[in-house]
C-alpha cells in the first residue's frame, strides 16, 4: 500500500511541475479560469473586454503626473448582459514602471489563458489583474483563492500565533493607509526576523478590507502552520509572510532581498536568510520555486497545477470525517462534506483501505479531470497525499446526484419537464465536451444517474472519472479484456466483448435519457408481454455521435431517424397481474455478471 501510494505520489508531482517563467516577465503565481457561460468569437462581450483590459492598461501608465495610478484602477464596459467589470492591483512595495509591467503583461496573458470564459483572475508578484461579467467592484471576492506554502518547516510550535499577531500588526499598517497596503516585522531571539505583508484593493470599504485580510489570515495560518513561509492571495486581497525581508519599504521594487546598507547592523541569522535566497537567484530560481500549491484553483495549460491541500485542512473541514458529514459512498471510498475557515464548501472522496480499484482511480482524476474545464463537469479543486491517507476535494453538490431526485417518490415531483430537459441538454454538452471538444478524446465508461451531480441551481454536471479512458487523436475503438462500470448502463459490446468507443457512453446517455423521461430505473422498466428492458433498444451502428445528439436536443426542425428493431433480448420476462405466462414465452435470466440467454436479431 505504501509503496503504491508513493508511486502514485510521484507521477502525481510530475504531473504538476510547471515551466519557468520567460526571462523578464512578471513573477507568475496562478490563475483561474472561472466556469460559467463563455463568449463567442467576435461577439459584444469579447469588444468589451477588449475595451476593458485596453483602459486598465492605459491607466497603470507612469508617464506624466495626472496619469500616474496609485498601483490600482477598476472599471466597467458595457451594458447589461454584456457588461464587463475589471481591476488591476501592483504591490505597494513596486515601482510605477513595475506596476505598468506587470498590468501590460497580464492584459494580454489571462485572455490567452483563459480565451472564452467570461471571468478570470491572475496573480503575479508584482501585480494581480481580475475581470468578471458579474459586478464585483464593491463586494469582497473570497472565491477562488491561491495558498502557496514554503517548504521548510516552521522553526518552533508557537509559529503560527506569532505569524497571527505579526499579520494582524500588519492590517492594522494597511487599514490605516489609502493604498491599504501594510507591512509589519518582528525580532525573535531564537529565529531571523519575521516579515508580513497585507495589501486590499482600494475599491472596498475599510470594513470590507479587515473582513477580507482577516478571512486571508486564518487560511493562510491554516494552510501553512507548519511552514517557514506563506501567501494567500484572493481576488480581493492579498497576505504573506517570510523570514526574510521579501518587501521593500522604500517602494524600490527588487527580485531579491535587498543587500544590506553600508553600516547597518544585521543578526547571523538574518544574514543566513539572504544568502540563502541569493544561492536560489543565482541558480536561475528565487526561493519561492520551494513552494508548494495547497489550496484554492489554478488552471492553465503548460502552467496547470493542481492544488495540495494539507490533511489537516481536510480534517478541520470534515471535522475528522465525522459520520454526521458523510455524504455517501462509492467504489473508490467515503465521501465527506466539508467547510472551509472562509465558509467555502468542499466533497472530500476519501480512499478506503479496502478499495480494490482506489489508487488506480485516484490517479485518473487526479491526471485527468483537472485538465478539464467544462460547466457540465464537477470541479476537481485538489488532492492530499498524506502518509496512507489519499484524498480528491471537489467543489460541493448540495443538491447531490440525480437518482436521489429521478427515482425517489417525494422528489420527483421537483423535476418538472423544464427542469428534466436541462438537465438532459446540460448532460449531452458535457459528453460532447470529453468526446470531441476537449484537448483529449475521454471515454467515461461509467455514466450514470448517480454520478450526475447537481449543483443548488439543479444543474448537472458530471462526476467520477476514475474508470475513464483516453484515447489517441485518431483513436476511435480500443478493446479491453477488463470490464469495468456499471451494468444496467453498459453498452452490450462493451459488457460481452470488451469493446470500448464514444458510442459506449452515448449507450449509456440513452439509458439515462430513458431513466429520465420514465422516472424508472432501467432494471425496473419492462415493455410488452415479453418483458424487454431499456437495454434492448440500441445497437452501436443506430446510436448517433454526441454531436449529433446536442444537435437534435436544441432544435424542433431536425428530422429525427425511425427507430430501429431490437439489436438482441437480454431482459427478463415479468408476470403481470391477472396474466400467466405461456409455455412458449421465452423466459430470459439476468444477473450481475453473465447472461444465460441471448437472442439475436
Amino acid at each position: 500500500m505504501n509503496m503504491n501510494i508513493i508511486l502514485v505520489f510521484l507521477s502525481v508531482l510530475s504531473f504538476l511541475i510547471s515551466l519557468p517563467r520567460a526571462y523578464g516577465d512578471p513573477w507568475y503565481e496562478g490563475h483561474v479560469c472561472k466556469d460559467g457561460m463563455n463568449f463567442n468569437s467576435n461577439s459584444t462581450y469579447q469588444s468589451n473586454l477588449k475595451l476593458l483590459l485596453s483602459t486598465l492598461r492605459s491607466n497603470a501608465t507612469h508617464g506624466s503626473r495626472d496619469k500616474i495610478s496609485d498601483g490600482f484602477y477598476n472599471a466597467t464596459a458595457g451594458q447589461d448582459l454584456d457588461k464587463v467589470s475589471g481591476l488591476f492591483l501592483c504591490r505597494g512595495d513596486v515601482r510605477r514602471e513595475t506596476c505598468q509591467d506587470c498590468v501590460n503583461f497580464a492584459t494580454s496573458d489571462l485572455p490567452q489563458r483563459c480565451p472564452v470564459q467570461k471571468g478570470a483572475v491572475i496573480w503575479y508578484r508584482e501585480c494581480l489583474l481580475h475581470y468578471s461579467n458579474y459586478s464585483f467592484l464593491s463586494t469582497v471576492d473570497y472565491v477562488p483563492y491561491l495558498c502557496l506554502a514554503n517548504a521548510q518547516d516552521s522553526p518552533n510550535r508557537s509559529f503560527g500565533k506569532q505569524v497571527r499577531n505579526l499579520m494582524d500588526e500588519a492590517v492594522n499598517q494597511a487599514l490605516s493607509t489609502p493604498k491599504m497596503f501594510g507591512t509589519a516585522k518582528e525580532d525573535y531571539s531564537d529565529f531571523p526576523t519575521l516579515y508580513g505583508l497585507a495589501q486590499c484593493t482600494q475599491n472596498l470599504s475599510p470594513d470590507q478590507c479587515r473582513n477580507c485580510l482577516g478571512d486571508a489570515i486564518s487560511q493562510l495560518v491554516e494552510c501553512c502552520k507548519v511552514r517557514q513561509g506563506g501567501q494567500l492571495l484572493y481576488p480581493s486581497c492579498i497576505t504573506r509572510y517570510e523570514l526574510y525581508p521579501f518587501y521593500n519599504n522604500k517602494l524600490i521594487a527588487s527580485p531579491t532581498p535587498a543587500p544590506p546598507s553600508p553600516g547597518s547592523v544585521t543578526s547571523s541569522k538574518e544574514k543566513k536568510a539572504i544568502n540563502q535566497q541569493e544561492l536560489y537567484t543565482r541558480e536561475g530560481r528565487t526561493g519561492d520555486d520551494s513552494y508548494d500549491i495547497l489550496g484554492g484553483e489554478t488552471h492553465g495549460d503548460s502552467h496547470q497545477e493542481l492544488p495540495i491541500f494539507p490533511l489537516g485542512l481536510a480534517l478541520e473541514a470534515t471535522k475528522h470525517f465525522s459520520d454526521e458529514n458523510k455524504l455517501g459512498e462509492g467504489g473508490f471510498g467515503p465521501v465527506y462534506k466539508g467547510i472551509l475557515a472562509g465558509g467555502k464548501e468542499i466533497a472530500v472522496k476519501r480512499l478506503s483501505g479496502s478499495s480494490g480499484q482506489g489508487l488506480q482511480e485516484f490517479k485518473n482524476e487526479v491526471t485527468l479531470i483537472a485538465k478539464l474545464q467544462h460547466k457540465n463537469l464537477v470541479r476537481l479543486l485538489g488532492c492530499c497525499l498524506d502518509g496512507n491517507e489519499l484524498l480528491l476535494i471537489y467543489e460541493y453538490m448540495p443538491n447531490k446526484s440525480l437518482d436521489v431526485f429521478l427515482f425517489d417518490s417525494t422528489r420527483h415531483a421537483q423535476l418538472d419537464w423544464k427542469r428534466r430537459i436541462s438537465i438532459i441538454n446540460g448532460i449531452a454538452r458535457g459528453l460532447l465536451y470529453l468526446h470531441e471538444d476537449s484537448r483529449l478524446k475521454i471515454i467515461h465508461r461509467d455514466l450514470k444517474a448517480s454520478n450526475v451531480l447537481l449543483d443548488h441551481e439543479m444543474n448537472p454536471k458530471i462526476s467520477d472519472f476514475g474508470m475513464a479512458r483516453i484515447f489517441g487523436g485518431n483513436q476511435n475503438e480500443s478493446n479491453t479484456s477488463k470490464v469495468v462500470g456499471t451494468y444496467g448502463y453498459m453498452a452490450p459490446e462493451y459488457a460481452l466483448e470488451g469493446i470500448i468507443s464514444v458510442k459506449s457512453d452515448v449507450f449509456s446517455f440513452g439509458v439515462l435519457l430513458l431513466e429520465i423521461i420514465s422516472g424508472k430505473k432501467n432494471s425496473g422498466f419492462y415493455l410488452s408481454e415479453h418483458g424487454q428492458s431499456l437495454l434492448t433498444y440500441e445497437d452501436p451502428a443506430d446510436r448517433p455521435n454526441m454531436s449529433s445528439v446536442a444537435v437534435m436536443l436544441a432544435s424542433d426542425a431536425v428530422p429525427l431517424p425511425q427507430p430501429t428493431q431490437p439489436a438482441f433480448s437480454a431482459g427478463r420476462s415479468i408476470a403481470r397481474s391477472g396474466q400467466s405466462s405461456s409455455s412458449d414465452s421465452k423466459i430470459c435470466s439476468v444477473n450481475e455478471v453473465t447472461l444465460s440467454d441471448v437472442s439475436p436479431r
